[in-house]
């Protein structure tokens, strides 16, 4: 199994590549910004992407999935309560800044806690955690050496994503970490959209709004 995850774009989001050693094919985490490099690490590690798969619809996470998918073939995928938020790039695009926002494109499928993810042999679980987005998914990847969790804006080390970008809450937020992703074991990986990695464990025990005696 082949993990890898590179920094992209002007805001610096973690995009992590996932690849079966044997077949070559790979998931794609996330690859919505910076599509050079992502495109030049696929080169580098010989693989091809079949799935592009996001955590929400924030720009920075999706924004030029069409110049990826076009690319390299592969299915690109997002949970359906954010593809209206997905239609509004162009909005998005003016608040960071650019000039030409990327293209929306009709995108490929959606992403269902029912369906987990196939590239290969790798298995790469979705789940829905509403509350950066209506849409957030986080993605579980389980190894023979533990997991690790694939947390986008949800999760982050020390802190949480923002929930005050519309339609969802800090209690949406706080509720979906709580039952989605803290009954995984302490040791589990946590790979955030942007920043340092964590554990479970770590967010558990000092992260402070996973504290129930700490008003926020």
């Amino acid at each position: 199994m082949i993990v890898d995850t590179l920094a992209v774009g002007r805001l610096s989001c973690n995009c992590t590549i996932l690849g079966d050693e044997e077949t070559r094919d790979a998931i794609v985490i996330d690859g919505g910004d910076g599509v050079d490099s992502v495109l030049a690490r696929l080169t580098q590690l010989d693989l091809r992407a079949t799935l592009l798969v996001h955590t929400h619809a924030h720009i920075d996470h999706i924004g030029d999935v069409g110049r990826l998918r076009a690319a390299t073939g592969a299915r690109a995928l997002l949970h359906e309560a954010d593809l209206p938020l997905y239609r509004t790039l162009p909005l998005q695009a003016t608040w960071i800044g650019l000039e030409h926002a990327p293209r929306v494109i009709s995108l490929d499928g959606g992403l269902s806690e029912d369906e987990p993810l196939q590239a290969g042999s790798l298995t790469l679980d979705v789940l829905h955690t509403p509350g950066h987005t209506p849409g957030s998914v986080c993605f579980a990847l389980r190894g023979s050496d533990g997991a690790s969790l694939f947390t986008g804006d949800t999760l982050f080390a020390g802190s949480i994503g923002r929930w005050d970008l519309g339609g969802t809450s800090m209690e949406d937020i706080v509720a979906s970490i709580r039952t989605k992703l803290l009954p995984f074991h302490d040791a589990t990986q946590v790979v955030p959209g942007h920043g340092p990695f964590t554990t479970i464990g770590t967010e558990r025990r000092v992260n402070p709004y996973l504290q129930h005696h700490v008003q926020l």
